[in-house]
């Protein structure tokens, strides 16, 4: 066996950073400044990483992402089996790395949505979270989600030959949270072309597996919905809007919430948000002053009312299904409204929708201090 390199101390940038690589597989290098830390640092981190044969930069087909070496697997299997043995052992597809420039891409794709997770402080090490997937779930005993946890699409590939069922599906994962479960896409930078009865099998499945077999006493069928990520907020623009092709998959109702998120500090700190309940009622009690409660049996889309009457709909965190309603009532009925969101958000949800939508925005700068500092 190769001698072991030593390894970065832990609660540190270099260590963390190896530990997403592994986890990864392979890193978009341009992933790297979403790490905690100013540049100069992060860069010389990686430097030094390099030079003790723990990194290396892997370039191909115009994408450049970081791998590790044998040596920092090994040091890290040694460090860690429990966390590190799932990805970086046999023939994992984290461990033994395809050049195919749609495999890199998928790896890229997975590797941003974890990092959006960590960011949010989202489990994803495999020691930190229950074996879900584990064929042998029924061994381990029912324990409950009391976190926030991130399941990769490698992951739920454990539970067996039932995978086949959802090949050729988009989905990077799950997300649960102690009272809903999010099946996950990422988008990176442009519309992706839905595999739809793969997607909606996915969503299938993870109803069968999680709120029958697994967790029936936290998850009701109904807990299942659909987030997605993007870089930057102009694909919810075109998701809106149909550009690009058929996105009847995100709006067509399967879904009955469907949320759009980016791949920033933004998009981290509303991850946060969704995953809390409690933060999300405290945000919304400062919103509904001077409102009035909402009519769930209404025909127009609504969480409360204004003094006047007409609707208004809480879009903070971009459910593209809800707006979409929204809008499309307000111009049937002829009726106005008022959509909320933040401040970001505006210029591509008001240039979706009609003229009969008017909007109120939160400041996101304001609002993140008042919540996180």
């Amino acid at each position: 066996m190769r001698s072991l390199t030593p390894l970065p101390d832990k609660q540190t940038v270099a260590y963390e950073l190896l530990e997403l690589v592994a986890i990864s597989g392979e890193l978009p290098t341009d992933q790297l400044t979403r790490l905690y830390g100013g540049e100069s640092y992060k860069l010389n981190v990686v430097k030094s990483l390099k030079s003790k044969k723990l990194l290396r930069t892997f370039y191909r087909d115009g994408l450049r992402g970081y791998r590790l070496t044998a040596k920092a697997k090994d040091s890290l299997l040694a460090d860690n089996p429990r966390r590190f043995s799932f990805a970086l052992t046999g023939t994992a597809e984290t461990n033994r790395i395809k050049s195919e420039i749609t495999r890199r891409l998928r790896l890229h794709r997975i590797a941003e949505a974890t990092l959006t997770m960590i960011n949010a402080d989202v489990l994803i090490n495999r020691d930190e979270k229950p074996d879900l997937f584990s064929p042998q779930w029924e061994e381990t005993g029912r324990m409950m989600i009391k976190a926030p946890a991130f399941y990769n699409s490698r992951e739920i590939k454990e539970i067996g030959t039932v995978f086949v069922k959802i090949r050729g599906a988009r989905s990077v994962g799950v997300l649960l949270t102690p009272v809903e479960i999010f099946v996950v896409y990422n988008l990176g930078d442009s519309l992706m072309r839905w595999e739809y009865k793969s997607e909606m099998r996915t969503k299938a499945l993870m109803k069968t597996v999680i709120c029958r077999e697994r967790l029936p006493s936290q998850y009701p069928p109904d807990a299942v919905q659909g987030l997605l990520f993007g870089n930057g907020m102009e694909l919810a623009y075109d998701l809106l809007a149909g550009e690009g092709g058929k996105q009847y998959f995100i709006l067509d109702g399967n879904y009955e919430h469907f949320y759009y998120l980016t791949n920033d500090r933004k998009g981290e700190r509303l991850l946060m948000l969704l995953c809390s309940e409690a933060q999300r009622e405290r945000l919304e009690t400062v919103l509904m002053t001077d409102l009035y409660d909402g009519d769930e049996g209404s025909t127009l889309e609504n969480d409360t009312f204004d003094t006047d009457g007409n609707p208004v709909l809480f879009g903070y965190l971009c459910d593209l299904p809800r707006i979409k309603r929204f809008d499309t009532a307000l111009r049937l009925q002829k009726k106005s409204g008022t959509l909320i969101c933040f401040d970001f958000q505006k210029e591509v949800l008001s240039r979706y929708c009609g003229t009969q939508v008017r909007f109120q925005t939160i400041d996101f700068e304001k609002w993140e201090r008042s919540f996180f500092e």
